[in-house]
């Protein structure tokens, strides 16, 4: 996979990576019991898309069944305290999720819809504060098109 051979601080967090695995398989039978268990009650949201495609959004709040969008992760990445999940479902819906975990449980979800993510890492260095240009930042994780390199979609920078 090409984000295996980004220079990044990837680590391997069997934890987070773990309870994607496990909310996602939930997810796929309509298991919202054990979604629950994984989501704090204030999440913060935030999505990038046309508005009628808020899938995930509609199925965690019960607005329409698992069966209506197939959420099929075809790359699971864990970055810290963050796991970015990627799929396609057919040939026109590609979707990105961002999950931000503390202590086990989902605090934090981005959704962005047809729209290609490059993760970049502004973090301060711990021996010295510079601020630095986004061009020499280290892109940690980004988009993996495919066979849908074709498709023109809008492309975004999540900076953490």
């Amino acid at each position: 996979m090409a984000n295996e051979n980004i220079d990044s601080p990837v680590t391997r967090e069997p934890g987070n990576k773990a309870i994607a695995e496990v909310l996602y398989a939930a997810l796929a039978c309509g298991d919202t019991s054990t979604v629950a268990a994984y989501i704090t009650s204030d999440l913060e949201w935030w999505f990038h898309g046309p508005p009628r495609c808020q899938h995930m959004m509609r199925v965690l709040t019960g607005k329409s069944v698992h069966t209506e969008f197939n959420f099929v992760p075809r790359n699971i990445t864990a970055i810290d305290d963050r796991v970015i999940v990627e799929g396609w479902e057919g040939d026109q819906a590609y979707w990105v999720h961002v999950w931000s975990l503390k202590d086990g449980m989902i605090m934090q979800f981005r959704e962005y819809f047809n729209t290609w993510l490059t993760v970049r890492d502004l973090r301060i260095s711990s021996s010295m504060w510079e601020v630095k240009k986004i061009a020499e930042t280290p892109t940690i994780w980004q988009s993996e098109p495919q066979e849908h390199l074709n498709r023109s979609l809008p492309g975004l920078v999540l900076a953490i």
